[in-house]
């Protein structure tokens, strides 16, 4: 089996046409982001020279085999969700203070939070210019997808509302956030190739699931590995009390009659400063064995299984059984 980005791929035909026509939305990536201001083409560089694993055009290109993958749309497309996405991590690393970003420094860290912003903001604006040429129901879709990702942000950042149950207002966090983007990341793949209406909803739910599952088994990740798959510094969302599923599943815990004093004393300690590095790898190690990762890690299992429940109406064949090994995959990885 041969991966090409993120997705493996067992049909070694398939895996060869995808890698070409990655190649070709790495190359209009960088034509993309090119400014003629020095400063602007440096800081729009910074994270495509970064690389990543370039999951949402990769998955377009999956899906629009299922149609006519040769399509130049379908190219666009991938540079659409690419850029976007590209657009969400200046900001993201910003507003959660992120020192590194795929083994790199972040934006800010390098030019500081109001040029890492601004650049976030005219990768917006070459994706918009891209979509254009789409047509006017791909310029609604990204703008509804755009709207998404802002609301998601906006709600992660003020917290769930009285009476709200945190998991649920976290899930719907990740909903917006993460999975509308891999979503519409399939809808157009399929779209631009001229998949039939059926075949596109399809791939788009299993995007919007796959998405939830992928953001919480980097929950598990960020707690269990090094940060050498997720390219951040473990910690970062605990030393800045950005919640997780494991600290929010740690937190209804501690609210119910079955908390132990453990359990009340991992918290007190996850609510405290965490500024020193020692502190912080004390607690990362505590959480990392906690139930609570484990409880997620089961969460990530049973989306990523609904998820290929959503693909039973696609032909069999390599599109279907790579969708299916990415599932799979994603279930390895937090495991």
């Amino acid at each position: 089996m041969t991966s090409t980005a993120a997705i493996p791929l067992a049909d070694h035909a398939l895996s060869e046409r995808l890698t070409a026509r990655l190649s070709l939305v790495e190359e209009a990536l960088r034509d993309a982001v090119a400014h003629a201001d020095a400063l602007a083409d440096d800081a729009s560089r910074h994270l495509v020279n970064a690389g990543g694993k370039r999951l949402r055009p990769m998955l377009a290109l999956l899906v629009a085999e299922l149609g006519d993958g040769a399509r130049r749309e379908v190219i666009d497309a991938a540079v659409v969700v690419e850029l976007t996405h590209l657009a969400t991590l200046y900001h993201d690393d910003v507003m959660d203070s992120a020192p590194l970003r795929r083994g790199a420094p972040s934006a800010h860290e390098v030019w500081g939070n109001s040029v890492a912003i601004l650049t976030g903001d005219l990768l917006f604006a070459r994706a918009s210019t891209t979509v254009a040429g789409l047509g006017p129901e791909a310029v609604r879709i990204q703008a509804r997808t755009f709207e998404r990702l802002c609301l998601g942000q906006l709600h992660e950042t003020v917290g769930p509302q009285p009476g709200d149950d945190a998991v649920e207002h976290y899930l719907q966090v990740l909903a917006d956030k993460t999975a509308s983007l891999i979503g519409t990341s399939a809808r157009l793949g399929a779209m631009f190739a001229g998949c039939p209406p059926r075949t596109v909803d399809v791939v788009t739910a299993f995007g919007e699931r796959i998405g939830v599952a992928f953001q919480l088994a980097d929950d598990v990740i960020d707690l269990t590995s090094d940060g050498s798959l997720t390219g951040k510094t473990t910690g970062t969302d605990l030393r800045e009390h950005v919640p997780t599923m494991p600290t929010l599943l740690l937190r209804a815990r501690c609210a119910g009659p079955d908390a132990t004093p453990a359990d009340h004393a991992l918290l007190a300690r996850l609510d405290g400063d965490l500024s020193s590095d020692a502190d912080l790898a004390d607690v990362v190690a505590e959480l990392r064995a906690h139930v609570v990762v484990e409880q997620t890690r089961a969460r990530a299992v049973d989306l990523a299984r609904t998820a290929v429940a959503e693909l039973a109406p696609l032909p069999d064949g390599p599109v279907k059984d790579a969708l299916v090994s990415f599932a799979d995959a994603l279930v390895d990885r937090a495991t």
